[in-house]
C-alpha cells in the first residue's frame, strides 16, 4: 500500500491533523465532566408515614400491600423496604441499568395506585409519594451560624421555604432531603383532665377542625343578571395563627356557655416531630442532601447547586451561612488535576527517552507533534459517542501516550534506517520506508483496536467502565495510525536530513560524547542480544517451558490477587454512625454524640462536624441513633507529597514517609481509637461510596433473608451467629448490624368483653390512645406560601409513663367517661425498632468493613454463609457490592475475548492459523508480570488493573507483531528461518526498547503517585509497568523462537514460494551479521 501522496503533499497531511485538533477542541469544550461513567441503576423510592404506628404495624398494613403490588414491575432487578417505630415506610425499587427512569417511575406509580384501597385511612390522608432519585448524595450542605443565634426550627423552615424549592428546580436534581423533622406544624396539645371534665375525646377535636378549619367556595352575587356590579363571595378560609385555633368553638349552649379549644388544649406553632436534632460545629443547623436523577451529570448538578446556594446566601438573614459538608466534585477536580499533571510529566519523560534513542531534536519533534494531535482529536469522538471526561477516559489517554508515541517512533525509526543505508534524500527515504511499514502499521492498528472493541460490548456495571475506556483507547489508536500514515512521514520528509561524512568531524561536545557512548553500548547489547536469541532458538524445550510458565504464573496471579471494583480514595468527607443501646433516650444519645463531637474537634485534619441526633444513615430514625458528617480540611492542607515528607523529616516527623496522619484512612483509625472508650454505643466510621448512586456505605452491602417466615427472634440469632463467624475471618475488619430485637416495648391487650359491657369498642379505645399518645394528623393550614399540618396529641407531661393511662378517658355509649386503664392491660415485651425486607422476605442488613479489598471480603462472606446459615436462610448483595459480585468473574472472559480477536485478525493477515500463535503465546508472561507487581505493591485486581491488562494485551501483541512481521519479510526473500528470526528481532530491538522504556519510565510518576486519587493511579501504574517490563524482556527472546517453530510448521503444511528479486537491505544485514574474525557454520534444524 502506498501513502506517498501524503508525503508529497505535506499541506494536506497537516490540514488533516489540524482538523482533528479543531474537532477535538470542540469536543473537549462540549464534554461533560464526571468522576466515573454513569453506572448507577435507575432507582424509584416510595415513601409514606403512618403516624403513631410501630414498625411491625407499618410493615403489615402499609408495606406488604404496596410491595405485593409493585413486585415484578417491568425491568425491576430487586426491591428493598424499611419501616421504623416512628411510623415511616420506605420502599426502594432498583431497575436494570439503562432503563428509562421516567417510565420506571410511571410504572411504579401505577402499581402504587392499585394498592391505595388496601392502605389505612391515615396513610391515604398523608399520601404515598413516588420519586425517582438515587440513594447517594451529590452535595450535602448545611445552614448554620457561628454564634447559634437561630434555632433548629427556624433554620429547617427557612431551608424548606427558601432554599429547597430553588434547588429542586435545577435540572437533574431528583430530590433534596433533610433528616430534620422541625417543619412547622400547628400543635394542639390536649390536656386529658380538662378533656375528661367536658366529656371530650380526641376525635371530637378533629371533627370540629374538619367543620371549622376549611376552605369554602360561597360563589358570587349578580352572576347572569342585569345588576350593575357583580360581587365575589369569599370565606376567611383555613385558620393561620395559634390564637385563631385557640378560639375555635367546641360547644355553645343557648344559655351563653361557650367552650373554646383553649379551654382543653394548649396551641402553638411547633414542629411536626421532636425526634431529630442537628448541630454544625456545636451550633444548631439544618442539613440538605441533594440527590440526582439516574442518568444525570453529577458534576453539572453540583456546580449548579453551589451557584444557587451562593446566590441564596446573599439574601439570608444576618449571621446565617451555607457550608458544604460533602461535594463529589471536590475529589473529582482534584483527581483530574493530578491526572493532567501526570499526563504532562509522562509526556516529558517519554520524549526524553525518545531523544536518548533517536539522538536528534528534529526526530524527537515528530512524535512530540503527533501525540497531542491524537490525544486532543480523541475528545471529539468521545463527544460523538456520548461519553464524558472522567477518571477512566483520562487514564485511557494517559496509557494511550505509549501507543500513540510508538506509531510515530516506528515511522521515524524506519526513515532513519533508510537514511543510515545511504539515502541522500529524506523524501525518497520516507516514501520507501512507508511502502515497507504501512502494512505493519495498519496491522498493528487493527490488532490494537480489536483488543479494545470486544470489551466495549460487555453488559452490566463493569461493561460500562470498559466501554468508555475501550472506545477511548481504540479511537486514539486509530487517530494515531492516521497520523503515522499521513502527518509523521510528511514531517520526516521535511525535518530529517541525510547524514553527511562531515558530521562527527571536529570537536565533540558533551551531548555528542553521550550519544557516541550510548550507541557503542547499544551496539554491544544488540550483538549480545543476537547471541541470546540464537541460544533460545536452539533450545526449543526452554521456549516451551517459558510459555507454560507464563500461562501458569498468569493463572496463579488471577487466582491469588485480591479483587475489587474501584479502589477507595480520600474524598475529603467521612461518615460516622452511632447506635446506642436499644431504648436509649434521646437525652443520653445526645450526651454520647457530644462526647464524640469533642473528640472529633481535637483532630487537626477535621474542619467541620455535622452532628445529627435521632437519625442514622444506615439504621434510619430512632432515639438511640446518631450520625456525624465529617468534613476534612482541603486536600492541599493534608497533602503528603515528596516536599511535604522532606519538610516533616526536618521538623521531627520522619513517619510521614510511611503514614500521612491527615489522610482519610488515618482519621478513620483515630476515630475508632478515640471512641473505643464509649462502651454503650456501636460506632461505625466509613468513607462515602466511590461510585455515587448505589448506597451510603462504602463497605460490603449484604442482606440476610429469612425465607422460612419464622420469628424475628430466631432470625436475629441466626444473624448474630453469622456475624460472629464472619468476624473471625482475617479478611473482615468489622462486621455488624444496627438491627436489634431488644428494644423495650409494651404490648397493648384490649379486654373486648369489658368494652362491650361498657358500651364502647376496641377500635374506640385504640383511637383515643392514638389521639393522646401517637398523635393525629387532623387538618392543614397555610403559611409562608406553603401548606403545613395541624397535629393533635396529648401534652408531653401526660405521656411519660404507663401510669398516665389512668388519666386518659374514653367516652362510653351513655355519654359517661371511663379511664382507659379499665379496658387495656400492658405487657413488657421486646421487639425491633425497624424492620427491613428484601424482595418480599424479612431481612437484616449487615455492615461489613473489609480489612483489605472488597473482593476478599465477598469471598469470606460467601464461605461463611455456606458453613453457618441454616436451611431456609439466604443472603443477597445490594448496591455497588451486587455489581461487584456480578463483575468479579468477568476478567478471564475479557482476556479470552481480547486474545481471540487478536488471533483471528492475525490469522487473516498471515493467511495462517499457526503463525499468530507466536504472538499470542508470548503475551501471558507480561500479564503475569502485571499481577506480580499488583501483588507486590499491595493493590487489587480492580477496574484500573484490568484496564492496564487490556492495554498490555494490545501493546505486547504489537511488539510481537513487529518482530514477526520483520522476520516474515526476511523469510519471504529466501533467508533461512533462523536468520530471518534473529535479524528481524535485532532490527526491531531499538524501537521496541524505545517504546517500552518510554512507557515504563513515563508511568513511574503514576506508579508512585502520592496526590489525590493516588490509589487508582498507583494500581494503574504498577500493573502497566510490571507487565511491560517483564513482558518485553520475555518477548524479545521468546517471540523469535516461537516464530521459528510455527513458521517451520506452517511451511510443512504449505511450502513457501520465494521472491526472485534481490533484497538489498537483507543482503546488507547478512553481510553485517557474517562479519567476524572466525567463520562459524550454523546448523539450522528448521532448514532441511
Amino acid at each position: 500500500m502506498t501513502f506517498s501522496n501524503f508525503i508529497k503533499r505535506p499541506v494536506l497531511s497537516t490540514v488533516i491533523s489540524i482538523f482533528l485538533v479543531l474537532l477535538g477542541a470542540i469536543g473537549l469544550i462540549s464534554l461533560p465532566i464526571e468522576q466515573y461513567p454513569d453506572i448507577a441503576p435507575p432507582t424509584i423510592v416510595v415513601q409514606t408515614f403512618y403516624t403513631g404506628a410501630d414498625a411491625q404495624t407499618v410493615m403489615s398494613s402499609v408495606v406488604t400491600p404496596l410491595e405485593e403490588s409493585i413486585n415484578g414491575v417491568e425491568n425491576m432487578t430487586y426491591m428493598t423496604s424499611q419501616t421504623t417505630n416512628a411510623g415511616m415506610a420506605m420502599i426502594t425499587v432498583y431497575f436494570k441499568q439503562g432503563s428509562d427512569a421516567n417510565m420506571a417511575a410511571v410504572n411504579v406509580q401505577n402499581r402504587v395506585s392499585q394498592a391505595q384501597a388496601l392502605l389505612p385511612a391515615e396513610v391515604t390522608r398523608v399520601g404515598v409519594t413516588v420519586s425517582k432519585r438515587q440513594t447517594s448524595n451529590v452535595i450535602m450542605y448545611s445552614l448554620t451560624t457561628d454564634d447559634g443565634r437561630y434555632d433548629s426550627k427556624f433554620l429547617t423552615n427557612y431551608n424548606n421555604i427558601n432554599v429547597i424549592p430553588l434547588l429542586k428546580r435545577i435540572n437533574g436534581v431528583g430530590d433534596v432531603r433533610s433528616p430534620s423533622m422541625s417543619d412547622y406544624s400547628m400543635r394542639i396539645w390536649l390536656q386529658p383532665d380538662k378533656m375528661k371534665q367536658y366529656g371530650l375525646i380526641p376525635s371530637d377535636i378533629s371533627g370540629v377542625l374538619a367543620e371549622q378549619n376549611i376552605e369554602a367556595a360561597p360563589g358570587s352575587f349578580g352572576e347572569n343578571s342585569d345588576v350593575a356590579f357583580e360581587y365575589t363571595l369569599r370565606y376567611k378560609g383555613r385558620l393561620k395563627k395559634p390564637i385563631d385555633y385557640e378560639n375555635i368553638i367546641l360547644t355553645s349552649k343557648t344559655t351563653g356557655q361557650t367552650l373554646y379549644l383553649k379551654d382543653v388544649a394548649k396551641v402553638e406553632q411547633g414542629a411536626i416531630a421532636y425526634s431529630v436534632f442537628l448541630k454544625n460545629n456545636g451550633h444548631p443547623a439544618v442539613l440538605g442532601m441533594v440527590q440526582q436523577v439516574a442518568g444525570s451529570n453529577a458534576t453539572e448538578i453540583a456546580t449548579d447547586v453551589k451557584a444557587a446556594l451562593a446566590e441564596a446566601e446573599k439574601a439570608m438573614p444576618p449571621g446565617m451561612k451555607v457550608t458544604i459538608e460533602q461535594d463529589v466534585t471536590e475529589f473529582l477536580f482534584a483527581s483530574i488535576e493530578e491526572v493532567v499533571m501526570t499526563l504532562f510529566i509522562t509526556l516529558l519523560l517519554v520524549f526524553l527517552v525518545v531523544y536518548v534513542f533517536l539522538q536528534d531534536f528534529r526526530s524527537t519533534l515528530i512524535p512530540m507533534i503527533a501525540v497531542p494531535v491524537a490525544l486532543v482529536g480523541t475528545f471529539f469522538f468521545l463527544w460523538v459517542f456520548g461519553f464524558s471526561i472522567n477518571l477512566l477516559t483520562l487514564s485511557a489517554l494517559l496509557l494511550a501516550i505509549a501507543i500513540v508515541v510508538d506509531d510515530a517512533i516506528v515511522v521515524v525509526e524506519a526513515v532513519h534506517a533508510k537514511l543510515d543505508q545511504g539515502y541522500q534524500d529524506a523524501l525518497t527515504a520516507s516514501i520507501d520506508a512507508m511502502n515497507e511499514i504501512s502494512s505493519a502499521i495498519i496491522s498493528i492498528t487493527l490488532v490494537m483496536a480489536s483488543v479494545f472493541v470486544p470489551v466495549s460490548f460487555m453488559g452490566g456495571t463493569s461493561g460500562t467502565f470498559y466501554r468508555e475506556f475501550g472506545v477511548t483507547m481504540a479511537v486514539s489508536i486509530v487517530i494515531s495510525a492516521v497520523n503515522a500514515l499521513t502527518l509523521s512521514p510528511a514531517l520526516c520528509a521535511i525535518f530529517l536530513k541525510p547524514k553527511t561524512e562531515e558530521e562527527g568531524a571536529g570537536k565533540m561536545g558533551f551531548v555528542d560524547r553521550f550519544h557516541a557512548g550510548f550507541n557503542h553500548v547499544f551496539d554491544k547489547v544488540t550483538n549480545k542480544y543476537k547471541k541470546g536469541v540464537e541460544r533460545v532458538i536452539n533450545h526449543r524445550v526452554a521456549t516451551a517451558i517459558g510459555v507454560v510458565v507464563g500461562f501458569a504464573l498468569l493463572v496463579l496471579g488471577m487466582l491469588f490477587t485480591s479483587t475489587g471494583l474501584v479502589p477507595n480514595e480520600d474524598t475529603g468527607t467521612l461518615f460516622c454512625t452511632v447506635s446506642a443501646a436499644p431504648g436509649t433516650s434521646q437525652e443520653r444519645t445526645t450526651q454520647i454524640a457530644n462526647e464524640i463531637d469533642s473528640m472529633l474537634a481535637s483532630n487537626p485534619a477535621i474542619e467541620r462536624r455535622e452532628q445529627i441526633v435521632g437519625y442514622n444513615f444506615i439504621a434510619g430514625q430512632g432515639s438511640d441513633q446518631a450520625t456525624f458528617i465529617i468534613k476534612l480540611k482541603p486536600f492541599e492542607e493534608r497533602s503528603n507529597g515528596f516536599f511535604n515528607k522532606i519538610k516533616a523529616t526536618f521538623t521531627g516527623d520522619p513517619m510521614r514517609w510511611f503514614v500521612n496522619p491527615k489522610e482519610a484512612t488515618s482519621v478513620l483509625g483515630m476515630i475508632y481509637k478515640q471512641t473505643a472508650t464509649i462502651k454503650d454505643a456501636q460506632i461505625l466510621a466509613f468513607p462515602p461510596p466511590m461510585i455515587p448512586g448505589f448506597s451510603m456505605n462504602n463497605g460490603v452491602s449484604m442482606t440476610l433473608q429469612d425465607k422460612t417466615g419464622g420469628s424475628l427472634d430466631k432470625f436475629f440469632k441466626v444473624a448474630q451467629d453469622y456475624l460472629a463467624a464472619l468476624s473471625k475471618r482475617p479478611e473482615i475488619k468489622k462486621a455488624m448490624t444496627t438491627y436489634n430485637i431488644n428494644y423495650p416495648q409494651y404490648m397493648v391487650d384490649v379486654d373486648v368483653a369489658k368494652c362491650k359491657q361498657a358500651g364502647t369498642s376496641p377500635a374506640g379505645v385504640l383511637a383515643v390512645m392514638q389521639g393522646y399518645y401517637g398523635g393525629m394528623y387532623a387538618s392543614n393550614y397555610n403559611a409562608y406560601g406553603k401548606l403545613f399540618r395541624v397535629m393533635i396529641q396529648g401534652d408531653a407531661a401526660t405521656r411519660m409513663r404507663p401510669e398516665g393511662l389512668t388519666n386518659i378517658y374514653v367516652r362510653l355509649a351513655d355519654g359517661s367517661m371511663a379511664p382507659i386503664s379499665e379496658f387495656i392491660k400492658l405487657r413488657r415485651v421486646y421487639g425491633p425498632s425497624n424492620i427491613a425486607r428484601f424482595n418480599l422476605y424479612t431481612s437484616i442488613n449487615l455492615s461489613i468493613t473489609p480489612n483489605n479489598t472488597t473482593g476478599e471480603a465477598l469471598k469470606a462472606c460467601e464461605e461463611v454463609a455456606k458453613e453457618s446459615l441454616p436451611m431456609g436462610y439466604g443472603y443477597e448483595y445490594s448496591g455497588l457490592t451486587r455489581s461487584e459480585a456480578e463483575a468479579s468473574n468477568s476478567t478471564a472472559m475479557i482476556f479470552a475475548l481480547c486474545l481471540l480477536f487478536v488471533y483471528l485478525i492475525l490469522a487473516a493477515q498471515y493467511e495462517s492459523y499457526l503463525l499468530p500463535l507466536s504472538v499470542i503465546l508470548s503475551i501471558p508472561f507480561g500479564l503475569a508480570g502485571a499481577f506480580l507487581f499488583t501483588m507486590l505493591f499491595g493493590h487489587s485486581n480492580d477496574i484500573y488493573m484490568q484496564i492496564s491488562l487490556i492495554m498490555l494485551i494490545g501493546l505486547l501483541a504489537k511488539n510481537a507483531i513487529l518482530i514477526v512481521q520483520f522476520a516474515l519479510e526476511r523469510r519471504q526473500t529466501g533467508m533461512a528461518i533462523r536468520y530471518s528470526a534473529i535479524l528481524g528481532a535485532a532490527a526491531r530491538l531499538r524501537p521496541i526498547l524505545m517504546t517500552s522504556l518510554a512507557m515504563i519510565i513515563g508511568l513511574l510518576p503514576m506508579m508512585f503517585a502520592s496526590g489525590v486519587g493516588k490509589n487508582g493511579n498507583q494500581t494503574l501504574g504498577a500493573a502497566a509497568v510490571g507487565g511491560m517490563l517483564l513482558g518485553t524482556l520475555f518477548q524479545l527472546f521468546i517471540v523469535p523462537s516461537l516464530f521459528c517453530i510455527f513458521q517451520w510448521l506452517q511451511e510443512k503444511l504449505t511450502p513457501l514460494k520465494f521472491e526472485n528479486e534481490e533484497n538489498a537491505e537483507a543482503a546488507a544485514e547478512l553481510a553485517q551479521y557474517a562479519h567476524c574474525k572466525k567463520q562459524v557454520t550454523y546448523k539450522n534444524q528448521y532448514d532441511d
